[in-house]
Formats: C-alpha cells, structure tokens, sequence
C-alpha cells in the first residue's frame, strides 16, 4: 500500500508524550513555551501555537481584525484553489473573500488575476503556498506595498519551504503553520502562527485563550485578578504540553524528511515524464514538496477512472487541496466575489489528483507507481 501518509513519529515522540502524561502537567505551561522559541530559531521574531493549522487561520484574521488592521466588510484576496479554512475564517470575521485563479503549471495564486482583482475595498492578500511549492513572493509582496495591504501567507502546507533563501512566513505580515498529521512535522494535532509585530503577538495570546491577559505582558485594570481578566473575544483554542512535547522531538527532523520528500518528488517527475496526458506541478522556489500533483492533459480518460485504477493498485489518492473552492455549496450562502472565470482552478478540481510523496516513499515504490500508471494510459489511450 502507497498511502497519501505516513507518520513522522516513532517511539521517541511516544516516550516523550508519556513523560508528559505521567507528569500530570498537560495543558499549556513550559513545553508549549519552549515549543514556540524552538520554532521562532527558524527565523520569526513571535510564534503563538495552537490546536491546529485551522485554528491559527482562525486566529490570525481574528486578531488582525480586534487590532483594527482589517474591518468588517473588508476585502481579502484567496486562491479558488485553497482549502476551507483558509476562506472560512474571513467570513466568520466579516470579511468578503475575493476568490482568483490559479496559476495552471504551479497551481499558485495567479499574480495577475490578483491585480486585477484590486478594489477599493481590498485591504489584504491571503496567497496559499499549494502542496509546499512557494508563491511568486516577490511580485505579491509588490503588489502589497503598492497599494498599502496586509500580506497573510498561509503556510499550512509549506513548512520547510523557501522562496529565494527566505523562508515560508518572514516577510508576512503574518502567516501560519500546520502539525497536523500528514504534514511536514506534527504534533498529531497543532499549528503556530508566526509574525513580526508585537501587538498582533499580544493579541494571538489573548484571544487563543479565552480573550485573557494572562499571557501577556500587559497593566492589569484595578481590582482585577490577573490569571481572570477578560480585555477581548476569544477562543480555547491551546496547544497542549503533550503536543509540545512530541513537537520539540519533531523539529530536529524537519530538514531531513523534507530533504526525503523533494528526493521522492523528483523521482516521480524522472519517471513519470515520459508519459502522455499527465501535467506536474512547476515548482517556483524550494518547495517542500507536501504531495505529488498530477493534472490530466487532454486525456481520453476521466480522473474517476484513473484514480479508480491507482486505488486498486494500492495506490492512495486525493483531490488536490479541495479544488476550487468558490464551487464548494457552502459558497452559495455567503458574500464573496469571484474575478474571472476560474477555469484553472475548475480544471484542477474537475481533471486533478495527488499521491503520496512523503518521507517513507522508496525507489521501489516510485517504480511501481510509475509502472502503474505507465500500464493504465497504454491501455486507455
């Protein structure tokens, strides 16, 4: 069996997960602290953790909006080819997603239909770095300066990444991480998000626990308890000592297993090149490679039938992220704006699937992918 995952952790992130069990002390407190310093050494000057990649985008635009940086009615530009909780927790603030195409060889953020994208309303661009492989930074990050806008990158599939030597996240306004189970690291469950201002950091704390002060350095109003005083709207929303602790065991790793996942990338391109009617994704940067994507080309075959094939095979497979989500129903039923007519983003959803392209992939498994697939477009064509 060729799964879409496998886990990253071994007995030493379960020896350290007991420790922390056995010690009794498991929601947040000292490992979750140091969780968070560890993963600011990559280069951010706050990193706030959480119980998932969702929730730091939940956080984020949360925060961003009790800092006054985004408003009610506000417009944030997304990529139609993203996942749910990038889009949903503007909505939950009272933002308008703006919903541009895709970019049909990186299957980024198409730059241009950003700029066209611009109103008078817009006031952030929320780029998503698809399956690890980094967005045109430079040209978004232009495009911010220009006209006075908040760049929030989500990085939820892009740990380990880099777009010119920089890092996923450094020149964000402010940007967000995934541990959760099939990503880079994990911590079974968990994100972080990370930036470079320190109200917004303040503002992360408080509103990840409860809308408390306790987590930050801040006067406390007269006659209040200091652990008990409530400044603004929050969530539970923590990371615990137990996923701290099998992340700082992860962290070390990090390099490594992306290191083993560009090598199994880059097999499969070697040996799947030679095939017709497949598309790969072009990579922009140093992608960290979260799955393997293929895109039908004119095939004379339907994505259902040769996905239907690989699962036969052993062979897991998946939509890429959740195609285009300005199709998705839940859509209908709330204010968003679409720029164009998508069609790339259609074409994904419509024509697109991805494989497992993780640390435990071999040679040997390459080969029979390829094999597979090689077999199946024979027969079909």
């Amino acid at each position: 069996m060729i799964r879409l995952h496998e886990p990253t952790f071994g007995e030493e992130e379960i020896e350290a997960a007991v420790e922390v069990l056995r010690s009794t002390r498991v929601t947040q407190g000292e490992k979750v602290k140091e969780f968070e310093r560890k993963f600011c050494n990559l280069g951010y000057a706050y990193a706030i953790s959480c119980n998932s990649g969702s929730s730091a985008n939940l956080l984020a635009i949360s925060a961003l909006v009790a800092t006054g940086r985004l408003k009610i009615g506000d417009e944030v530009i997304v990529p139609a080819l993203s996942w749910s909780t990038t889009v949903f927790p503007l909505i939950q603030n009272g933002l308008i997603p703006v919903f541009v195409d895709c970019d049909p060889l990186t299957l980024n953020i198409d730059v241009n239909e950003v700029v066209k994208a611009l109103s008078k309303k817009t006031q952030a661009i929320m780029p998503v770095h698809v399956y690890g492989n980094p967005c045109d930074l430079k040209t978004i990050e232009t495009i911010c300066k220009d006209n006075g806008l908040i760049l929030i990158e989500d990085c939820c599939e892009a740990l380990g990444a880099e777009y010119r030597d920089i890092p996923m996240g450094w020149d964000a306004d402010i940007a967000t991480f995934s541990f959760y189970f099939s990503h880079h690291i994990t911590t079974l469950e968990g994100g972080i998000v990370v930036t470079q201002h320190k109200q917004l950091s303040d503002m992360l704390r408080i509103q990840r626990s409860h809308g408390w002060l306790r987590d930050v350095d801040s006067e406390v109003p007269y006659g209040f308890d200091p652990k008990f005083c409530f400044v603004e709207l929050g969530y539970n929303l923590r990371m615990t000592e137990l996923n701290a602790a099998i992340g700082l065991k992860q962290l070390p790793k990090l390099e490594g297993i992306v290191e083993k996942r560009r090598n199994a990338h880059q097999a499969y391109q070697r040996e799947l090149k030679h095939i017709p009617y497949l598309r790969f994704q072009t990579e922009n940067g140093y992608s960290s490679c979260f799955g393997f994507t293929m895109v039908l080309d004119n095939a004379p075959f339907s994505v259902t039938d040769f996905r239907q094939y690989l699962e036969s095979k052993g062979i897991e497979t998946r939509p890429i992220i959740c195609g285009n989500m300005a199709r998705q129903p839940v859509m209908m039923k709330y204010r968003h704006r679409v720029v164009g007519d998508l069609k790339n983003a259609t074409e994904v959803m419509q024509s697109g699937l991805s494989i497992g392209c993780h640390q435990n992939i071999t040679e040997s498994d390459v080969l029979y992918v390829a094999e597979c697939i090689e077999s199946f477009v024979k027969k079909a064509a």
